[in-house]
């Protein structure tokens, strides 16, 4: 198909980076994986999924609403996105040691003040700070260490890192609900602090000692200086796929980021005990690692347009059955796996969707461009979705508008592929 040997033609246009000085052997290689692997199950965990399991326990305890503290979270997401445009910059002449590491120890504060906050001020503060502990710890300053180390071999050494990743709410879901079940949510939050604390502060120092080349501006520089020139680059935000593209892959990272923070709380409206809950969201990263697993199946099954209504009609469908079907454990939680496959794939699919669509010449511009407005939306989505389960009377409710959201995605993405797949040209 077209769209491969586009992601094809990716890797071979990023050839000539790899003979560049920096690039790791194989051992230098695996050993940075497992490093960066282990940093990110934790980062991704504590900082992150953590939120999604406590954030009941943090209503009931201090009285605040579910929307106030839903909204210091949503805060923390766009401090990460606005932290991350000066991480990515220097990591290019830094590289990661130094930023991740420094990163991991603004959690300290970050995490101990929403633990401690005796309102929501401080409350606030200290996911403005946990905001930017996440900017310098989680996929993005990871990606960009083994897009510079890997060489030939960073495809599968990103792949191996977002399986692992995508074990974080499995493990930290269950572990934060039970140490919340056990100590309170307070106590629950320095404990997983100070594992955060031993684990990724030594990891980024001694463990990303690598020598990183400096004198490449922009190692993806392949991508990033189309052959068919500037004009036609910037011509392809403005044609009609490319919008509609942008549009549906927005309103499913507000349905998906919703639905995973407010997954336990709309369990436990239908009966399920919060720590069955919680296990719930858990095997939901199961199930975006098992999709992630059969990805280059699936892809080499179904054409550019086909995969994305798939996957976009398949976190609709779930969406809305965990919030129609009676109450059965086994079903919630199957479909709660079901969409967590779903969400392993859109990853991958939103990843690779510039390539897929118009190759990889101008794909850095072209990528930025069309994740900003998902990011916003990420950003927005637990706030979202607590407003909406307060405005509509109920979290049921309120997924059932999330999956008519991804309905809306899906059927925009049937428009969102350019007749001359491949090309920078917009017909």
């Amino acid at each position: 198909m077209r769209e491969h040997r586009g992601v094809t033609k990716t890797r071979t246009d990023a050839q000539p980076v790899d003979r560049q000085p920096g690039v790791l052997d194989d051992a230098g290689l695996r050993r940075v994986v497992a490093v960066l692997s282990t940093v990110q199950i934790v980062s991704w965990g504590v900082l992150y999924y953590a939120f999604a399991a406590l954030q009941g326990a943090i209503t009931a305890d201090t009285g605040w609403s579910s929307v106030a503290v839903t909204g210091a979270f949503s805060l923390s997401q766009f401090v990460a996105g606005g932290v991350g445009i000066w991480v990515g910059r220097h990591l290019d002449a830094f590289g990661p040691r130094r930023i991740m590491t420094g990163a991991s120890l603004v959690a300290i504060p970050g995490v101990a003040m929403v633990a401690l906050a005796p309102n929501l001020l401080l409350f606030y503060l200290g996911w403005v700070l946990t905001g930017v502990a996440m900017a310098g710890t989680l996929y993005p300053p990871a990606f960009a260490a083994l897009t510079h180390w890997g060489g030939a071999n960073r495809v599968r050494a990103l792949t191996t890192l977002t399986l692992v990743a995508g074990l974080a709410s499995t493990v930290f879901a269950p572990l934060a609900s039970g140490l919340e079940d056990w100590l309170g949510w307070r106590q629950a939050y320095l404990i997983l602090l100070a594992g955060l604390v031993a684990i990724t502060v030594p990891l980024h120092w001694w463990g990303l000692n690598r020598p990183w080349r400096t004198t490449i501006d922009r190692p993806a520089g392949a991508m990033e200086e189309p052959a068919a020139g500037n004009t036609q680059v910037g011509a392809v935000p403005r044609s009609a796929p490319f919008l509609l593209l942008t549009i549906a892959n927005a309103l499913t990272a507000l349905t998906v980021f919703a639905v995973v923070i407010n997954m336990i709380p709309m369990l436990v409206e239908q009966g399920m005990s919060r720590n069955l809950a919680a296990v719930t969201l858990g095997l939901g990263g199961v199930g975006q690692v098992i999709g992630r697993l059969g990805y280059a199946r699936f892809a080499a099954a179904t054409s550019v347009t086909s995969r994305g209504v798939i996957v976009l009609a398949a976190v609709a469908l779930a969406t809305g059955a965990l919030a129609l079907v009676p109450y059965s454990v086994g079903l919630l939680i199957t479909l709660g796996m079901l969409l967590g496959l779903a969400r392993g794939i859109y990853t991958l699919v939103q990843a690779t969707a510039v390539t897929d669509r118009w190759g990889p010449a101008g794909y850095g511009r072209l990528n930025g461009i069309l994740t900003a407005p998902a990011l916003a939306a990420s950003a927005v989505a637990p706030f979202a979705g607590a407003s909406l389960a307060q405005l509509l009377g109920s979290y049921t409710n309120a997924f059932l508008v999330l999956a008519g959201l991804a309905g809306v995605a899906a059927v925009l993405m049937f428009g969102a592929t350019p007749r001359q797949q491949g090309r920078l040209t917009v017909p």
